[in-house]
């Protein structure tokens, strides 16, 4: 048996798209709602069906990771930093940089593992968020022992991503990219927001209409086998 999961992830540009979340939950009927660069201080405990899971409380600009209570059971959520870049030790906008919810569905009994990610900005290496992205999987993959999994949010990695995409098949995870830019700004237009998954299979990913934050939402539609009937 297999059941649909429609997530979205949002990077709200310094919490200025706040304001948006509730139209965005109306119009595209999701089951799980990540956010990144939000402040925890002013975000809502429910918005219209999906209820706050957890959220970055050291962070300046953190993740906050929503869920339909409806459809899921909440087993537990876990918070992680990653490795810092330069940006990071200086600027100190974030210590924890994923964020992640084991869930059960209500209807099936499937559990499967949604997390959210914030990888360092372009400021730092290819090369050190390909180690954050290994690390959270890394974590991921001892909270899940087997069930399926998928990480969505801002990997800051507009180039070389099929370099990328070889490097994540070799450890089991599939990188799933929009055909259309996430990221608009000052004249410069790319891919910035991803899904990674394991054991799942993906229906498709896209890229939904711009708000205030210069980030596009996007949403992920998968399938994901129910185990433990």
């Amino acid at each position: 048996m297999e059941s649909d999961l429609r997530i979205v992830s949002y990077n709200l540009r310094e919490h200025l798209a706040i304001g948006e979340l509730t139209a965005l939950v109306d119009a595209h009927a999701m089951d799980v709602l990540c956010l990144q660069e939000c402040d925890s201080t002013d975000i809502p405990d429910e918005i219209n069906g999906l209820t706050l899971a957890a959220s970055t409380k050291t962070n300046r600009l953190g993740l906050a990771l929503y869920y339909s209570e409806e459809r899921f059971e909440l087993l537990g959520t876990s918070l992680f930093a990653l490795m810092k870049s330069m940006h990071d030790r200086v600027m100190a906008p974030a210590h924890e940089r994923l964020l992640a919810a084991r869930l059960r569905d209500r209807q099936t009994g499937h559990e499967l593992i949604v997390a959210d990610f914030h990888a360092a900005p372009l400021t730092a290496s290819n090369s050190l968020r390909r180690k954050q992205i290994g690390l959270a999987h890394e974590k991921l993959n001892e909270l899940a022992d087997g069930v399926p999994t998928v990480m969505v949010g801002d990997f800051n990695y507009p180039w070389f991503r099929q370099g990328l995409r070889r490097h994540l098949l070799k450890t089991g995870y599939e990188l799933s990219i929009t055909e259309e830019p996430t990221y608009a700004r000052s004249g410069f237009r790319g891919h910035f927001d991803f899904a990674t998954t394991m054991g799942m299979q993906i229906a498709s990913v896209l890229s939904l209409p711009q708000g205030k934050s210069d980030h596009r939402p996007i949403l992920l539609l998968a399938s994901v086998a129910a185990v433990g009937v």
